[in-house]
């Protein structure tokens, strides 16, 4: 099992979900333009994070600029192409978010679909969090 990495932003841009395959898998990136501490401003670095089936919906109460938390898991493969060359793709699945940004109403700090009161993780409320494997 992979370790869980967070990392803080501002939300550059959110994709569309997309469904692959006849057995209903979705999937949605999201980019976020790193915000936290030892950033530099003057080198931005932007990261993609994937969300995939029941987390694609995780993002909907966030828009462009809003500054997040994300809780992320570094997953890769190998794949040999037919000119039997093999590469590696790596992707940061994304699991749980959090507002950072003041902007949002209270009802957006809250988590989505979860029986219970929100609970006071820091930093920030999360959304979308849960004890299952991300994947």
């Amino acid at each position: 099992m992979s370790t869980t990495h967070e990392v803080q932003g501002i939300i550059h841009s959110i994709g569309e979900t997309k469904e692959f395959g006849q057995n209903g898998f979705t999937k949605r990136d999201f980019v976020i333009k790193l915000s936290g501490e030892g950033e530099n401003v003057a080198y931005p670095n932007h990261t993609t994070f994937e969300l995939i089936k029941d987390k694609c919906a995780m993002i909907d109460s966030y828009n462009l600029g809003d500054e997040i938390n994300v809780a992320f898991n570094v997953t890769g493969r190998l794949w040999t192409g037919p000119d039997n060359v093999e590469k590696c793709f790596n992707s940061l699945k994304a699991w749980k978010i959090g507002s950072l940004s003041s902007n949002q109403s209270p009802d957006q700090n809250s988590y989505q679909n979860a029986p219970y009161s929100p609970p006071t993780e820091a930093p920030g409320n999360f959304v979308g969090a849960d004890d299952d494997i991300p994947f």
